[in-house]
C-alpha cells in the first residue's frame, strides 16, 4: 500500500479529532456490509445480495405477513433468525471504541442484527428495527422475540400475544412498514452533527441514504461505489474491519 493511500486513513483521523477538539459531533451509519465479516449475508451486494436469490416483497413484507403469515413465518421469520448466533466482529468492536474515546457519539444502523449492541455500542439507533424484541398489534406487550419463535416451534402460526392473545409480530420493519421513531431521532441528530462516518452501506436505500446530504464531512467504506461518492471527503473501498482499524490505529496509536 503507498504512502498517498496510507494518509488517507490519516485525513479521517485527522476529522474525527479535530471535531472531538471543536466538541462537535461525529456519527457512524452502517449497513449490511459492516456485518458480512461475522457471517451474515448482505442483500445488495451484485453476484452475492441475498435479494438476488429470493424476492423480499415474497419474504419480508408487511403484506405477505398480514395477508400470509403462514408463508411469512416459513420463510421470513427463519431469515430472521438465522442471524441470532452471529457475534460482532472487528469493525462493530472499533465502532463501539470510537464512542467511547469521544470520537463519535451513537451508531445509525440499517442492520436488524443486534451486533451493535453486543459490541459494547451505548447510543444506537436501529432505524430498521431488530431481532431482538417482538410486539403486540393489539395491546402495549412488548417482550422478546423467542416468545415467538417457541410459538412457532411448536405451530402456532400467527404466534399471539401472551397478555392479550392478539397476532405478535417481529419488531423489524418490514417492506410496507412505516419507519419507526428511531429514524426520525435519527435524523435529528445528523442534522446537528458535523461527520457522518458510513461504513458498509450501499446507500440506495431511502429515506436512509437522504442523510449523508445533511452533513458538511461524509466519509464512506464499501466494497463497491455507492451514489454519495462523490459528495465525500473520503472514500475506502474496502472491508470495514481492515478501514476501521487503519482510522483506530491512527487515532490511539496501538492496536486493538
Amino acid at each position: 500500500m503507498n504512502s498517498c493511500r496510507e494518509d488517507v486513513y490519516q485525513k479521517v483521523a485527522a476529522l474525527l479529532q479535530n471535531i472531538k477538539n471543536k466538541r462537535g459531533a461525529s456519527l457512524a451509519l452502517t449497513g449490511a456490509g459492516i456485518s458480512t465479516e461475522s457471517g451474515i449475508p448482505d442483500f445488495r451486494s451484485p453476484g452475492s445480495g441475498l435479494w438476488e436469490q429470493m424476492d423480499p416483497m415474497e419474504t419480508l413484507s408487511a403484506q405477505v405477513l398480514r395477508e400470509r403469515p403462514e408463508e411469512f413465518y416459513i420463510r421470513g421469520f427463519r431469515l430472521l433468525t438465522s442471524m441470532k448466533d452471529a457475534t460482532p466482529n472487528l469493525a462493530h468492536q472499533i465502532l463501539a471504541k470510537l464512542e467511547e474515546a469521544g470520537y463519535i457519539q451513537g451508531v445509525i444502523t440499517q442492520n436488524i442484527d443486534n451486533l451493535h449492541h453486543l459490541a459494547g455500542s451505548r447510543r444506537v439507533w436501529e432505524v430498521h428495527g431488530n431481532t431482538r424484541e417482538a410486539y403486540c398489534l393489539s395491546c402495549r406487550w412488548r417482550g422478546a422475540l423467542s416468545e415467538l419463535e417457541q410459538q412457532v416451534a411448536q405451530g402456532s402460526i400467527p404466534p399471539r400475544c401472551p397478555l392479550c392473545g392478539g397476532n405478535a409480530r417481529p419488531a423489524v420493519v418490514l417492506f410496507g412498514d412505516p419507519m419507526p421513531v428511531a429514524f426520525n431521532e435519527a435524523l435529528e441528530a445528523v442534522k446537528k452533527a458535523d461527520l457522518l462516518l458510513v461504513v458498509g452501506s450501499s446507500l440506495s436505500v431511502y429515506p436512509v441514504a437522504y442523510l449523508p446530504e445533511l452533513v458538511r464531512h461524509l466519509v464512506i467504506i464499501n466494497l463497491t461505489p455507492t451514489p454519495q461518492d462523490y459528495r465525500a471527503e473520503v472514500v475506502l473501498h474496502e472491508k470495514a474491519s481492515q478501514a476501521l482499524a487503519k482510522i483506530y490505529d491512527r487515532l490511539e496509536g496501538k492496536g486493538l
